[in-house]
């Protein structure tokens, strides 16, 4: 069934511009538009789009008040268009945050020279949109926060987790359970370079475990998160007792870089079963080969669930392959991992 979109921009040149580049995938059916958020809402109440294509800055009601309103009470997949300037990352991420499925950044220069640029990904990233799991947005969630009690506080331990889309709501309610004590954890999210730090300083302010973007041979130390930099690929170490990471550009592999099976496959190498690692909604299979060799090198695996992920790509690879022990909501999984560690320590 071809899919229908609605695109939202006051600009009339940006959306004739997304218009014929949704129009040329024959996957794709019924484009429409709006100028703005008032004539959306009329539109997607009466046309109910499969995808809404939603500009960040528009007049009369902005694009992340809009998407509010829309998750609270007709969510629909909304992949938002925005600038990947540093404003633009903080806005995006406010949207991801907020529901939005993904994202396109809008070419730097004139918006008819940077159409080829962002044809494929916007054709590709509407397409998964249109099979994402959204449900009503809730903003005051209730995180739980558990103990961890390990008897062997010298036993070095790691968490090694991987996401893409719909991962950055998902490690910030992930992440948000995890004691202060909790062992160190290393993170592939795929993201562009200029917001991972972001990223990871608005995690930092909220949970009690410590956030930074990763840096080169920064050590894994217990209470400590270090999230891959976008555009470089960062793998685990080890020297003696130390745990460390490293930075590098290389090709992109399983199509990203970062890419999680670079990481989780230096952890099966580096750690064996004093790692953990675990894969999160994210469209796609990477990290699904990189988490069957984590657990063919002794470690203990987790994966999200249908249910809970916004796609279940990455997780249903690799489930279907083996990779995956454990599977659970995103809800349970914090607390399974912190009962295994818990249990490998008595």
């Amino acid at each position: 069934m071809a899919i229908k979109v609605l695109v939202v921009d006051d600009s009339a040149t940006a959306r004739a511009i997304l218009v014929d580049i949704l129009k040329s995938d024959p996957g794709i059916g019924e484009v429409d538009t709006a100028p703005d958020a008032y004539i959306a809402r009329d539109k997607i109440v009466k046309n109910k789009p499969d995808v809404v294509c939603l500009d960040v800055e528009m007049p009369r009601m902005d694009g992340i008040t809009f998407l509010r309103k829309l998750m609270k009470h007709m969510p629909l997949p909304v992949v938002m268009v925005s600038s990947l300037t540093q404003k633009g990352a903080q806005t995006t991420l406010d949207a991801l945050e907020s529901g939005a499925v993904d994202f396109i950044g809008k070419p730097h220069s004139n918006i008819y020279e940077g159409s080829s640029e962002i044809k494929d990904e916007l054709l590709s990233k509407v397409k998964n949109a249109a099979y994402a799991h959204v449900t009503k947005h809730d903003t005051n969630i209730q995180t739980k926060h558990l103990t961890y009690q390990s008897q062997l506080e010298t036993t070095q331990k790691l968490i090694a987790i991987g996401a893409s889309t719909g991962g950055v709501e998902a490690l910030k309610e992930f992440l948000m359970q995890f004691p202060r004590n909790s062992p160190g954890m290393i993170i592939v999210q795929h993201m562009p370079s200029n917001f991972t730090k972001q990223f990871a300083e608005r995690l930092n302010s909220i949970c009690q475990v410590d956030v930074k973007e990763a840096e080169n041979n920064d050590t894994i130390v217990q209470g400590q998160v270090l999230i891959a930099p976008g555009d470089l690929h960062m793998v685990l170490r080890r020297s003696g007792h130390r745990y460390y990471v490293q930075l590098g550009s290389g090709e992109k592999v399983s199509g990203h870089r970062p890419s999680v099976d670079v990481m989780f496959n230096s952890v099966a190498k580096s750690a064996g079963a004093n790692a953990i690692g675990v894969i999160l909604t994210g469209m796609g299979s990477d990290g699904a080969k990189g988490l069957l060799n984590m657990r063919n090198s002794g470690s203990m695996t987790f994966g999200q669930d249908k249910q809970s992920s916004t796609v279940y790509g990455m997780p249903k690879t690799a489930y279907e392959n083996g990779g995956v022990i454990v599977q659970d909501s995103l809800a349970n999984l914090p607390s399974k991992i912190l009962k295994h560690l818990e249990k490998e320590t008595e």
